[in-house]
C-alpha cells in the first residue's frame, strides 16, 4: 500500500470478548471520519475465505459499544493455516479492493495476520484476550471486565461460603497465563491461587486450609486458573483433609461476556483509532497497545515471537495478602 487506503476490511477473529464491539464502533467511525470506506467481515478469517462481508456505515455501529461480545460475530478457522487458502483470502480482499485490515483478536488472529502480511495484504492488530497473554500491551481488551465479572462471582459465591463454613474452588480462564487468576485472587481476599506460571503444592495448601479451619475461619477461597489443574479434581485432593465441607464452581463463558467497563470502553477506543490513523499513514504489519499508558505499535513477527510473563509481583502479592 503506497497511496493512502480508500477502502479498509475490519473483522474479530477467536473468541469473543467485551469491548470489542467499542474497538469496532470506533475504526469505523474513525475511518469515515477521514473519508475511507469499511467493509465488516463476519465470523472472522472464514469470512474472508466465503466473502462474508457488508458495508459498515456510522449508523451501522450505533448504539454497539455497550454491548459484549461483537456484532461481526466471530469463529475459529483451522482452515486458515493453510498457504493455499491465505492465497484465497488474500485475493478475495484484492477483488474486494481493500487496502487494509483491522484485525481484532487474541494470539491466533494476529498470526493470521502476519500470514496476510506476507500475501501483500497491509494489517494491524488490535490485541483482544480476556487471559491477558499477548506481550506488547499491558491490558488487552476484555480483560478488565472479565476481571469484574470473577469478583462479582466470587463475592457472590464468599457470601455462601461464609453461611455454611465450606471452602470453594473457583476455576477461571486462563489456559497458559494466570493473570485473571491471580489479580483475582488479590482483589476479591482469596486465600489462595493456582496459576500454571507457579508449581501446584498441593500439600502446603492442605496445612494452610486445615489451619485456618482450626482457627475459627469460617469460610476459604481458592482461585485456580484452568492451566493450573482441574478444580474438581484439586477438590476432589483435599476433600476430608482441610476440615472443610468442599464445593467448586467452575465460571466458565460467563467470563466471556456481560456489558465492558468503562477502562475497557476506552482501551478499545483508543486502539481503534489508532489502528485506523495507522493504516492511514501507510504504517502497517503491527499491533497496537497499551504501555504505560501510552498506545504503542509493535510488529507483529515480534509480538509473534515473544511470551508475555507475569508480574512475579503480582503473585508475591496474593501468597502474601491470602495468608
Amino acid at each position: 500500500m503506497s497511496t493512502r487506503p480508500k477502502r479498509i476490511g475490519i473483522m474479530t477473529s477467536g473468541g469473543d470478548c467485551p469491548g470489542m464491539n467499542a474497538a469496532i464502533r470506533s475504526a469505523v467511525r474513525t475511518a469515515i471520519y477521514n473519508g475511507l470506506e469499511v467493509i465488516g467481515f463476519s465470523k472472522g478469517y472464514r469470512g474472508i475465505l466465503e466473502n462474508i462481508h457488508y458495508p459498515l456505515y456510522a449508523r451501522s455501529v450505533s448504539g454497539i459499544m455497550q454491548k459484549g461480545g461483537t456484532i461481526l460475530q466471530t469463529a475459529r478457522c483451522p482452515e486458515f493455516l493453510d498457504v493455499e487458502n491465505q492465497k484465497k483470502a488474500a485475493k478475495n480482499l484484492r477483488n474486494l479492493e481493500i487496502d487494509g485490515m483491522i484485525i481484532i483478536g487474541g494470539e491466533g488472529s494476529l498470526k493470521g495476520a502476519i500470514a496476510l502480511e506476507k500475501q501483500g495484504i497491509p494489517c494491524v492488530g488490535i490485541p483482544a484476550s480476556i487471559d491477558n497473554d499477548i506481550p506488547f500491551t499491558d491490558m488487552a481488551i476484555g480483560v478488565d471486565t472479565a476481571l469484574n465479572t470473577i469478583l462479582w462471582a466470587t463475592d457472590a459465591i464468599k457470601d455462601t461460603a461464609t453461611s455454611h463454613e465450606r471452602a470453594f474452588i473457583i476455576e477461571v480462564m486462563g489456559r497458559n497465563c494466570g493473570y485473571l487468576a491471580v489479580v483475582a485472587g488479590i482483589i476479591s481476599g482469596a486465600e489462595y491461587t493456582l496459576i500454571p506460571e507457579a508449581p501446584l503444592n498441593l500439600e502446603k495448601v492442605e496445612l494452610s486450609l486445615k489451619k485456618r479451619f482450626e482457627e475459627g475461619g469460617t469460610n476459604a477461597i481458592i482461585i485456580v486458573a484452568e492451566g493450573a489443574g482441574s478444580a474438581h479434581e484439586i477438590a476432589n485432593k483435599l476433600k476430608d483433609k482441610i476440615g472443610y465441607e468442599i464445593r467448586v464452581s467452575v465460571l466458565g463463558h460467563i467470563q466471556r461476556g456481560g456489558s465492558p467497563t468503562a477502562f475497557d470502553r476506552l482501551l478499545a477506543s483508543r486502539l481503534g483509532r489508532a489502528a485506523v490513523e495507522h493504516l492511514i499513514e501507510n504504517k502497517h504489519n503491527i499491533m497496537v497497545g497499551l504501555q504505560k499508558s501510552q498506545i504503542t505499535a509493535t510488529p507483529l513477527e515480534e509480538v509473534a515471537m515473544s511470551k508475555k510473563k507475569l508480574d512475579r509481583d503480582f503473585l508475591g502479592l496474593a501468597l502474601m495478602l491470602g495468608i
